[in-house]
């Protein structure tokens, strides 16, 4: 069994129970790692808002990533900018501060937010534009967590920044877990067969790829492998260093989207149990790398 197939195994372990890591079509891997390969210029866009009560926090699920997608990136030659907005930018902030640390964080603005996005667009004129973990708009217009429930009055709306992309001339990557996230429309007939409340729930923006895996964190360590495995080199983190980057998250205010609590956990997963993953991830990539190692 080659390391893609590996690879895609491992990513798509339905650690939530939502149904659809499982039910996505497998992507070309070999048509992705060649366009992150040719990225010069990248923008990653996360954070996705949890009612906790009085204030509303980030999600611990998607900085981390977002962080080593820019790490990643970054190593083979590419410009990255992490982009969020005001409830998620202390742990996109504090993510980037840990394992990426120089790497530019914008705020995107609560109003006017399309003018401020053409301008930054326009500025940093990337080829590439990644989402992941990022609320995108169901069929009715609203943006829904993962029960269904509508949270526009937590939402920066930016699911116009995939076509302006696009305009722009930029590969769109779009990186999710439960249909409900920025760039999944792609899936929307396997979301709202598999996931609970999926028909309401699914996100109709599209992107030119489409990554589902069971916590979307993981496809972070996801491109930094198929990077790996493509240039010799080791992009993956350690668990030590997924140690210290989720504790920045949390202590930077990030809560567990699913228990709603301020924890070393992601999406009701432990520490351990997505250290376990990295572990078997990084077992396949080791396999991958040994003289006569197969990749593909």
């Amino acid at each position: 069994m080659n390391f893609h197939t590996q690879l895609r195994a491992l990513l798509s372990r339905d650690a939530t129970g939502r149904g659809l890591a499982q039910a996505a079509p497998t992507p070309d891997f070999n048509a992705l790692t060649d366009t992150l390969l040719a990225a010069k210029r990248a923008v990653i866009l996360t954070g996705f808002p949890v009612d906790c009560g009085e204030v509303c926090c980030g999600e611990t699920d998607g900085p981390g990533g977002a962080a080593n997608l820019a790490r990643a990136l970054k190593a083979v030659g590419c410009g990255v900018t992490l982009l969020s907005d005001r409830i998620s930018l202390p742990q996109v902030r504090a993510a980037a501060d840990y394992l990426v640390p120089g790497t530019e964080v914008v705020c995107l603005t609560a109003k006017g937010t399309e003018a401020f996005a053409e301008s930054l667009l326009a500025r940093l004129r990337p080829t590439h534009f990644f989402t992941i973990e990022r609320p995108g708009k169901g069929a009715d217009g609203h943006f829904h967590n993962m029960r269904g429930g509508v949270i526009d009055s937590m939402v920066t709306d930016t699911d116009f920044l995939l076509s302006l992309s696009r305009r722009l001339g930029a590969v769109t990557i779009a990186i999710g877990d439960g249909g409900n996230e920025l760039g999944m429309g792609a899936l929307r007939s396997e979301i709202e067969a598999r996931v609970p409340h999926g028909a309401k729930l699914a996100a109709v923006e599209k992107a030119d790829f489409t990554l589902v895996s069971g916590v979307s964190n993981w496809w972070g360590w996801g491109v930094a492998a198929l990077l790996s495995a493509a240039t010799g080199r080791w992009l993956l983190p350690s668990p030590e260093e997924e140690f210290h980057l989720l504790s920045a998250v949390v202590e930077a205010g990030g809560v567990d989207g699913c228990t709603h609590e301020g924890a070393l956990s992601v999406d009701a997963q432990s520490l351990s149990t997505h250290q376990h993953l990295l572990c078997r991830i990084g077992d396949e990539l080791s396999k991958a790398q040994s003289p006569g190692g197969r990749a593909v």
